[in-house]
Order: structure tokens, then C-alpha cells, then sequence
């Protein structure tokens, strides 16, 4: 099962979630989007809080309201870190998350350290976790499906944008041949190389005058 919340409406429409318990920390871990932002008590046993970015944002776009929704509710979830003052909260993008075999089930490591930010929380901010608290709905999430679902939309979003690539390439190569055409055609229409009705009339009368000549 998965735990979702909604933060304070004011910093805009995010949902943060988080496994009920190590087990399902685990898929959350293999199965995030891109747009994930990790959250953990540093040091210290805590729940694996996640960010849900939207598309296009990175972690350089958290605001401090929604920074606090998120480091106030790994907080509340962690048994040692909710009784302690001046904790610090550590946070990465969920790309950043190292996995390997050796690791114990909901143990994590970094690919690069310098991409995990830290935030020092002074207490825990009980209006801020039962407003939290209030919006929590738990669900059965085909973790899997979602992450499936999100490639085949990716695909198909980049099978669209080649299509219209390649139709916006074609229109500039018809526009191409066309203004050649044009500029072609008004070579032979210079008034230099171009010949009268008059002009062919006196040709044709000079002829028959040589012709006349030779007779």
C-alpha cells in the first residue's frame, strides 16, 4: 500500500507519498518517475517520503512552503526523528537513488552525493502534519503499471514530435523547391533575354531579304 498527501493547496497542486513499510519502500524505489524528489531523515530510521514533481520541474523548483510540507512529514515519520529537535532532513531526485544487491531491503545509496541536499528542521510543526495527516488517502497502486504507463505515453509523445519534426522539414524543403521555381522562372523573364512580337517580325523579314539575295 501506498500513502498519498496533498500539499497546502497555495504552492500548487502536488501529491507526496510514501510506502507503508520497507517492502514497499523497495518498489517505490524501483519504479519512480523522473520527476521524484526523495526524502529521509539523515542518519536516522524514517519513512522514504517522495515529491511528485511536475513534468519539466527539477528539484531547483521546490518552493519553502512545499520544502517544509515535505521535511515536516519525514519527520512525523520517523519514531526517533519525531522526538528529536534540530534534525537534519536529506533530499535528492529519485534518479540520483543507487541500488545494488548487497544492499538490505529499503537501504539506498547515491550515484552522486553532491546532487543530495540537506535541511536543518528545528521541531516538529503539528499544524503542518495534521493538515497533512487530513489529506492522507492509502491505495493498492500497481507501482509497475504507473512507471509502464509513463514510457508508453514518453513514446508515444516522441513518436508524435518526429512526425511533426519530419512534416515541418518536408514543408520547408516544398517552400524550398518552390521559391527556386520561382526565381528560375524570372530568369528567363529578364527583359535582356526576352524577345518581342516585334522583334521576331523583323528577324523573320531580314531573313527573307537574305533569301532574296541569293536568288
Amino acid at each position: 500500500m501506498v500513502l498519498y498527501f496533498k500539499a497546502r493547496p497555495e504552492v500548487g497542486d502536488y501529491t507526496i507519498f510514501m510506502g507503508i513499510d520497507k517492502h514497499e519502500n523497495e518498489e517505490l524505489i524501483k519504479y519512480g518517475f523522473p520527476e521524484d524528489i526523495w526524502f529521509h531523515v539523515d542518519k536516522v530510521s524514517s519513512a522514504h517520503v517522495y515529491l511528485r514533481m511536475n513534468k519539466g520541474q527539477t528539484v531547483d523548483d521546490i518552493s519553502e512552503g512545499l520544502l517544509e510540507d515535505c521535511v515536516q512529514l519525514v519527520k512525523a515519520n520517523s519514531i526517533q526523528g519525531n522526538k528529536m529537535n534540530n534534525i537534519d532532513i536529506i533530499y535528492t531526485p529519485w534518479t540520483n537513488l543507487k541500488k545494488s544487491l548487497s544492499m538490505d531491503v529499503g537501504q539506498v545509496g547515491f550515484f552522486n552525493p553532491k546532487l543530495v541536499r540537506t535541511v536543518r528542521v528545528e521541531k516538529r510543526i503539528n499544524e503542518v502534519v495534521n493538515r497533512l495527516n487530513k489529506t492522507k488517502v492509502e491505495r493498492k497502486t500497481d507501482l509497475k503499471a504507473e512507471r509502464d504507463a509513463l514510457h508508453a505515453n514518453e513514446k508515444a509523445e516522441k513518436k508524435q514530435q518526429m512526425r511533426e519534426k519530419k512534416r515541418r522539414e518536408e514543408l520547408q524543403r516544398l517552400e524550398k523547391e518552390r521559391l527556386a521555381d520561382i526565381r528560375s522562372y524570372k530568369g528567363f523573364m529578364v527583359p535582356e533575354k526576352m524577345t518581342s512580337n516585334r522583334q521576331i517580325a523583323s528577324a523573320s523579314n531580314s531573313f527573307k531579304e537574305l533569301e532574296e539575295d541569293f536568288m
